[in-house]
């Protein structure tokens, strides 16, 4: 059989984001040319790698071997391709690391400016997922590392603190909230909220935890940052869960109510976490070694 860099990065993106149309357009390849490439797999292997469905794919035994050679095979092209640019004229490399909306929207723009401007030959590709789903891809080998909060169940990784914040509600200054000192999510879960992206993993987190209150979450409206939640709920369009960093800049301008969540989660410690420090590559290591230090 005969699999090149292409199609073992496209099984990944597949695996990865649950659907052969989504990780084809991770891959940036048509949904026909990826299909084929899929395909052709399977027929060269002699056997099904996925396991197709209408609410997406999933790994047969065969496919579950495959990704984890998959894996390790395009690990070590990254490290070949950071080795050999040294003889091409200068060299570069690439960092893959997620984080959680928390890290990426409060903490990571900042520390990664610093870092990429000390580091002008390094790239970052830089993925939202929650906690939990950063976790199992590290581990697989699938990023170099990840930010992630503090509550999640680690295994066997590696992990170093990195920031600390908390969630807050946010109203209108005249909402029924809006002078509560604090206020637990289940409470909350009365009123219209104003959300981030259906895609979004705060957004996923939050619809999860009230599922499990037995509560729908009412969003009336699906926005791209924390600032613009900020901005329609100071309009009265319904209230808001964000970082209490994004609160505290927001109350300077707007007219909002700031009050404290009582969820043992509200409060975020947020940690790296890599396979093996010693074990990454040079510039991700030098990247995790950037963000402990910032």
């Amino acid at each position: 059989m005969r699999f090149d860099l292409t199609d073992l990065r496209l099984f990944c993106d597949v695996v990865d984001e649950g659907s052969i149309t989504a990780g084809a357009e991770k891959s940036a390849l048509a949904l026909a040319a990826a299909s084929t490439r899929i395909r052709n797999m399977e027929a060269a292997l002699g056997a099904d790698l996925l396991t197709r469905s209408r609410q997406g794919v999933s790994l047969t035994p065969a496919g579950r071997t495959l990704l984890k050679h998959a894996r390790e095979m395009l690990a070590q092209a990254a490290r070949l391709r950071d080795d050999l640019s040294a003889f091409a004229g200068g060299r570069s490399g690439e960092v893959r690391l997620l984080a959680n909306t928390n890290a990426l929207t409060e903490f990571l723009p900042e520390a990664l400016s610093s870092f990429l401007a000390a580091h002008p030959h390094v790239s970052i590709d830089l993925e939202e997922r929650l906690s939990d789903e950063i976790v199992g891809l590290v581990a697989e080998g699938a990023a170099d590392a990840g930010v992630v909060a503090g509550t999640v169940e680690v295994g066997a990784l590696e992990t170093y603190p990195f920031r600390s914040d908390r969630f807050v509600v946010v109203t209108a200054r005249d909402h029924p909230l809006a002078r509560r000192g604090r206020v637990a999510f289940a409470e909350m879960l009365e009123y219209d909220v104003v959300g981030l992206e259906r895609s979004a993993s705060l957004q996923r987190f939050l619809a999860a935890k009230a599922a499990r209150a037995g509560r729908p979450l009412k969003a009336r409206v699906h926005l791209r940052s924390f600032d613009a939640v900020c901005r329609l709920v100071e309009s009265g369009v319904g209230v808001g869960v964000v970082p209490e960093t994004t609160a505290g800049r927001a109350i300077r301008t707007m007219e909002l109510a700031v009050i404290d969540l009582t969820d043992d989660w509200a409060v975020r410690d947020l940690n790296i976490v890599v396979r093996r420090l010693d074990d990454l590559r040079p510039y991700a290591r030098a990247l995790v070694e950037s963000l402990r230090a910032g």
